[in-house]
């Protein structure tokens, strides 16, 4: 007992230590001031289906660094998978998808598990009905399985365009098609959003069920809106949400995308479930991961993911056995849809601090990989007071994220852009 008391305060005097007056510094991501009090929310039981979904991905901090990444966070117990969900497998044994599995994928008509205004960052429902099966998709031509990117600190291309505040925008938004001829955000919201701090366009440029010719969605509005994000300083991301029924299709809509005059990066929306069968699913998954990588070797690739929250503790069956590990090797940065709004209030994860912790956490343990780097996506903006938002930016810097956002754009009050100019980095 008297040498357990002796350790209790040599513990105590280094925790002493380590909370010194002034900010702590890391290599990469936002930093605290010393002294915030951390999280303050009890923590309770998981929800049993998510709430209220969006159909759809202020403080004295800026980016300069922080440690204090690591494993899962304290509190309840991962899903069934565990934190290490999916992992094993090399993924450069990856073949290109087809085969027997592809006769239980499926088709839907709107954005998996929400409605037709989905974007990044759709935390379906609870127990949501598999699509039904379809014919098996056009199959890419079979090729050799390509090489890894590289170890995950490789400086590539674009990689500052996720460091920093971000804003999301979606085809629901700024085309003519999806919005009924009435699109609510172009040039004009570009200059606004320069204007509010924003160092990033997140903008949708690609969708399965666009109705034009190419790949590329309206590129007439398009075009222009990046062009003068370029002028106002802004770095540019285009997205793209892949339904694996057709990987071919998918792996040309993101090159497309990624080619357009100004764009810095491209982002994969990994969200649908229009494929049924989930070991089929995940397969396609890794191949597309693997041919985008092995395409653009040297361009910074982000992936936008589901909460691991939400698919190990709140609704495991929504996605099991994500293939995280597997993917892990082509993919730059990691930007988990953190939306603490979807979450019900009695569930104990409705705090922004708290889901916003625990996701980073879990995705980082599952990745095996505690220095990855993290762009936090919160949300959904028009549903967040101010305080959720420096929450937010709270749990981004004491887990050293490289930037941060709120989904989306178009739905953010003007009462919650002061407390987002602290995701800004120098």
């Amino acid at each position: 007992m008297r040498r357990l008391s002796v350790a209790l305060l040599l513990v105590a005097a280094l925790l002493a230590a380590a909370c010194g007056s002034g900010a702590v510094a890391g290599p990469e991501g936002l930093t605290r001031v010393a002294g915030d009090p951390g999280p303050t929310a009890t923590r309770g039981p998981a929800d049993g289906a998510d709430a209220g979904a969006r159909g759809g991905p202020g403080g004295g901090d800026s980016l300069a660094g922080l440690a204090g990444a690591g494993g899962v966070g304290s509190g309840d117990g991962t899903g069934p998978e565990g934190t290490d969900s999916g992992a094993g497998g090399a993924a450069a044994s990856v073949s290109p998808p087809g085969g027997s599995g592809s006769a239980n994928s499926g088709t839907g008509g709107t954005e998996p598990g929400g409605s037709a205004a989905s974007g990044p960052g759709t935390d379906g429902p609870g127990g949501s009905t598999a699509p039904a099966p379809a014919p098996p998709p056009s199959q890419p031509a079979p090729a050799p399985a390509p090489t890894p990117g590289g170890p995950a600190g490789a400086q590539r291309a674009g990689l500052i365009a996720y460091t920093g505040l971000g804003a999301w925008v979606d085809v629901f938004d700024w085309t003519e098609q999806w919005t009924g001829g009435r699109p609510r955000v172009g040039v004009a919201e570009v200059d606004h959003m320069a204007a509010e701090g924003v160092q990033t366009l997140y903008i949708q440029a690609a969708r399965y069920d666009w109705a034009g010719p190419g790949d590329v969605v309206e590129p007439e509005r398009l075009l222009p809106m990046i062009r003068r994000a370029k002028q106002r300083g802004l770095r540019v991301v285009t997205w793209y949400l892949p339904t694996f029924t057709d990987p071919g299709a998918d792996l040309r809509r993101l090159l497309a995308v990624a080619g357009l005059e100004g764009v810095d990066s491209v982002a994969v929306d990994i969200e649908s479930r229009h494929v049924a069968d989930v070991d089929e699913r995940n397969r396609r998954l890794i191949w597309l991961s693997a041919e985008l990588r092995a395409a653009l070797p040297t361009t910074a690739l982000g992936s936008i993911t589901l909460a691991p929250v939400h698919i190990e503790v709140i609704n495991p069956a929504y996605w099991p056995r994500f293939p995280w590990r597997e993917i892990h090797p082509y993919y730059d940065v990691w930007l988990p849809m953190s939306y603490q709004t979807d979450r019900r209030a009695d569930s104990g994860w409705r705090d922004a601090y708290r889901y916003g912790t625990e996701n980073i956490d879990r995705l980082r343990a599952n990745l095996g990989d505690p220095e990855a780097r993290v762009h936090l996506i919160g949300g959904i903006a028009d549903r967040m007071p101010p305080d959720e938002a420096h929450n937010l930016l709270r749990a981004a810097v004491d887990r050293r994220a490289v930037g941060g956002s709120v989904y989306d754009y178009d739905t953010t009050p003007p009462e919650l852009w002061p407390p987002l100019r602290g995701f800004r980095s120098s």
